[in-house]
């Protein structure tokens, strides 16, 4: 594998909000960098902010910048829809969220539409592939969600996004790249 992918200068223009999750790609892209085809974009989605915010960050480990989006998190992390993520589990039939290291794995076509096939790499998200956990499009992950009840809606545990921004997750991320969840704000 060729020698990794250092953020460019530009970081240091960001807020310190940013730098941490860039902070995070990098760990992250190190931990697991054997494993990716592609190290240059890395995802981080930080669930330790409510569904209202823009929450799933993409890093551009070339140029150091970031781009957010929002992204809902799964219905059995949040049974009681406040929208915050409440727990994170693994199991199958649990319909909640998972934290971990994923590894994109490739377009497929949905019942959203294009939608991106997810394979965790850590003890944490083990069953994302025999659980379906995947990236896709979804009306309730879209802003005017937020207009209408000031929250997303819940996934099965899947990361959905607004129709619109998803096409930016086939572009940016593709097969081969890290995706990376967890609480982030709190570690």
């Amino acid at each position: 594998m060729a020698t990794p992918l250092r953020v460019a200068a530009q970081a240091s223009g960001l807020s310190e909000y940013e730098r941490r999750v860039v902070g995070i790609a990098m760990r992250e892209r190190d931990r697991v960098g054997a494993m990716l085809a592609r190290p240059d974009v890395v995802a981080i989605a930080d669930f330790s902010k409510p569904s209202h915010d823009a929450r799933l960050h993409f890093v551009d480990m070339v140029g150091g910048s970031v781009r957010s989006h929002l992204v809902a998190h799964g219905r059995g992390s949040d049974p009681a829809h406040v929208g915050w993520l409440k727990q994170f589990s693994n199991s199958v039939g649990s319909f909640a969220t998972s934290r971990g290291a994923y590894l994109t794995a490739g377009q497929y076509e949905g019942k959203y539409g294009a939608s991106m096939r997810l394979r965790g790499l850590d003890l944490d998200n083990s069953n994302a592939f025999d659980r379906a956990i995947v990236m896709h499009p979804a009306w309730y992950a879209a802003p005017d969600m937020l207009a209408k009840f000031g929250k997303l809606g819940r996934s099965e545990g899947c990361f959905a996004m607004a129709p619109e921004d998803f096409s930016l997750v086939l572009g940016h991320l593709g097969a081969g790249r890290l995706l990376y969840a967890d609480r982030i704000s709190e570690a």
